[in-house]
């Protein structure tokens, strides 16, 4: 059983005869053409048969969810997929991770997002995930050593970090004497720079831990750098006679010997809730603790079901569909996120990519559209990033997106079987070329004239922008 978890349209949530709405983010879901494939992407090379119909009775496109040139991390592509700006809007990567496994931030305290990762000599990075094999409950274990050594405490810092999946976690700084820390200081993890209030994937020639430096001229600012940079230097001393990595070395694994930080943040002031910003109430089906925050935070209703287990991920799929439904019925928006895609991404395992997007398509999507009247809802397909297999992180590719239901009204399609739902198909679809924050619009208020394919070059964006983070 899965565990319990300004708007310029002047929609409200106890309208008659709203439009129940649904967002269905594929995390990781974009890509590009891979030999391992015969040059298809994934998503191409993949047997989705109801996408494929899904998208033959609406539209598709391509969407740049957060900017041209910007390879998103996916807090700052779902919050662009919401209509907000992730660049001013979000309060760092790390607070959204916080509150997602409720550790609240307060005011004056800094909050970090962290992979554990393996170092080596000269501080270079051999993986920043651990070989994504550090169990949860290794990375508790872990998590607790750290906090219990109190690496700050001499400079009167209080610095508690909590793990929250895999090699994933966050570490929240507070002073003991009431000093307020500052937010405004660069990444130690070299695979992401702090762009604003978001993080920006970049591959960097040589990984190696970076020095956390002040972002402005404050002396809150140059305090918290150095604070940063003590506790990060103390870390490996802490992590390397822990039983968890003596146990990993004895076997052959690689060790979690270090942290990689990023993305500060503190105490949101000024977000608008999402019924601030639509009018509408709303619910979010999460998976991963940073979705969880933001839903939070935007007080959508918490429904967090936690990653699905790779051996059971058909009936996992399944009852998120089965849960999906019954939001669906009783809420008049609903924002899904399923993480499947992204992490063969991560690992360059294009095949392993296609095998999770057919099982979403057959088991999440195959019982969420049996027998689900679209002439009374509305379904939004999309990605937050794309996460292209040969480059195994983040790029600033636009993304395919999939609008249909009620109101929208259909693309030309040829006669014969349903187009395939690619990146390829959707970028000649009449939504080609939108921002992110254009897409709930297309979603709450479809035009009601037919759509024109639009140019595959609108809004696509540049390839430089990767990431192997």
């Amino acid at each position: 059983m899965l565990p319990e978890g300004p708007a310029r349209h002047a929609a409200t949530s106890d309208r008659q005869g709203a439009i129940p709405c649904a967002l269905i983010v594929l995390d990781g879901l974009g890509d590009r053409p891979n030999p391992a494939l015969g040059g298809k992407s994934p998503l191409e090379a993949a047997a989705t048969p109801n996408l494929d119909r899904l998208s033959a009775r609406g539209a598709v496109g391509t969407v740049v969810t957060v900017g041209v040139g910007i390879a998103p991390e996916s807090d700052a592509g779902v919050l662009g997929l919401l209509g907000y700006d992730p660049r001013t809007d979000s309060p760092g990567r790390g607070v959204l991770e916080a509150e997602g496994v409720g550790l609240h931030i307060e005011d004056g305290q800094v909050a970090f997002r962290f992979n554990f990762a393996t170092v080596g000599s000269k501080n270079v990075v051999k993986d920043a995930r651990v070989g994504r094999s550090l169990s949860t409950d290794e990375a508790r274990e872990l998590a607790t050593a750290l906090t219990d050594a109190d690496l700050l405490g001499r400079e009167g810092v209080e610095s508690r970090v909590v793990a929250t999946v895999g090699h994933r976690g966050v570490v929240r700084f507070s002073s003991k004497k009431g000093e307020r820390l500052s937010p405004e200081v660069s990444n130690s993890d070299p695979f992401y720079e702090k762009v604003g209030g978001l993080g920006h994937a970049v591959k960097p020639e040589r990984p190696q831990v970076r020095k956390v430096r002040p972002l402005d001229g404050t002396p809150a600012a140059a305090r918290t750098a150095d604070l940063v940079n003590l506790f990060v230097d103390r870390v490996p001393a802490i992590l390397h006679d822990q039983q968890v990595n003596v146990r990993r070395r004895a076997s052959g694994k690689l060790e979690a010997n270090h942290l990689l930080m990023r993305d500060a943040g503190t105490s949101p002031k000024g977000l608008r809730t999402f019924r601030e910003r639509w009018g509408v109430e709303g619910a979010a089906l999460t998976e991963m603790p940073v979705e969880r925050g933001l839903a939070r935070l935007l007080e959508l209703e918490d429904v967090f079901v936690g990653p699905v287990d790779p051996e059971k991920r058909a009936e996992g799929y399944e009852e998120r569909a089965t849960r999906c439904r019954e939001l669906l019925r009783r809420q008049p928006f609903l924002y899904v996120h399923l993480k499947g895609p992204d992490e063969p991404g991560h690992d360059g395992d294009a095949p392993k990519k296609r095998e999770i997007i057919e099982a979403l398509d057959a088991h999440f999507f195959g019982p969420f559209l049996k027998g689900l009247d679209l002439s009374g809802c509305r379904l939004l397909v999309t990605a937050d990033h794309a996460t292209p297999c040969i480059l195994k992180g983040h790029s600033d590719d636009p993304v395919p997106v999939l609008l249909a239901g009620s109101g929208v009204p259909q693309g030309s399609h040829p006669k014969g079987p349903p187009p395939k739902f690619s990146e390829e198909r959707c970028s000649h679809g009449p939504l080609n070329g939108l921002m992110g924050r254009e897409l709930l619009d297309h979603l709450f208020h479809p035009k009601m004239a037919p759509l024109e394919p639009r140019g595959r070059g609108a809004g696509v964006a540049s390839p430089a922008a990767t990431s192997t983070g």
